[in-house]
């Protein structure tokens, strides 16, 4: 899996040399608005579109404990081409304060992905054709591990000046690990969606949702964000995401939910 993995990466890489859209990358796509590649054709060279986004908690007195969640999406922008590179972690670990006055250090979440992916603009404006990868390590999760690889059809259902819709759909092959340490994989039919909205010059909306279809298990991951532009590179983020498997051992709960409140740099 590992192989497969670095062979999607190397045809990413390949597509941004060519010449890379709007689209949708990992499970689910990036989310902020401001920070969206330009719809239009590319005359001459290439664009980045690159944006960090960093959260932490930290507790003290009864209840002592620290989270963490960031996320690193780069989005490089062609006359033909339009790539995508994802990669985000979250981990938390709890203090806890025994009878002899020891203390003990426990990490009750840790979930690290990588996604990415290359899409080929077709002739017609918001159509494209798509190569994507991407793989999760969630050590507390149904599944600790999860890889896919996928191709597909993208299109732009609804273009406004203040709002879009895009839809993917297409074949692809997962394998995965279970928290019971079994082994699963298969070939999957993904399809996923994203609305873009606007509110205000300065507040931006994102529905996303993504489902992967196979023999044995359905894998969906859906977030809703509203994005709020401080200056012309920081913004404040607040989500609410939720990933649902249908087949898990019994030890575990079908939905894993996050909320969070991001700093966004874009670059």
């Amino acid at each position: 899996m590992k192989s497969l993995m670095l062979c999607v990466l190397a045809l990413s890489s390949a597509g941004a040399a060519v010449a890379a859209p709007d689209d949708m990358a990992d499970s689910v796509p990036s989310s902020s608005y401001f920070t969206q590649a330009p719809t239009t054709a590319i005359p001459e060279g290439s664009n980045w579109y690159t944006s960090a986004e960093l959260g932490a908690i930290t507790t003290s007195g009864n209840t002592e404990g620290t989270s963490v969640s960031g996320k690193i999406d780069a989005r490089h922008e062609t006359a033909n081409w339009s790539n995508e590179y994802i990669v985000s972690g979250f981990f938390k670990e709890d203090v806890n304060h025994n009878n002899d006055g020891s203390t003990t250090r426990t990490r009750s979440a840790e979930r690290y992905s990588v996604s990415a992916k290359a899409a080929f603009k077709l002739l017609e404006d918001g159509n494209r054709a798509f190569l994507l990868g991407s793989h999760v390590n969630d050590k507390f999760g149904a599944y600790t591990r999860y890889s896919s690889i996928g191709i597909g059809y993208g299109t732009r259902l609804l273009k406004r000046d203040n709002e879009t819709v895009d839809v993917e759909v297409g074949p692809g092959y997962f394998h995965g690990e279970n928290a019971a340490g079994d082994s699963e994989a298969g070939v999957t039919v993904r399809g996923a969606a994203q609305l873009r909205w606007r509110v205000s010059p300065s507040a931006a909306l994102s529905q996303s949702v993504s489902v992967e279809r196979g023999t044995s298990n359905m894998h969906s991951i859906a977030e809703t964000a509203l994005s709020t532009k401080i200056n012309d590179t920081m913004q404040m983020k607040a989500a609410f995401s939720a990933r649902n498997d249908t087949n898990v051992p019994e030890t575990k709960k079908n939905t894993d939910t996050q909320t969070s409140l991001t700093l966004v740099y874009s670059f």
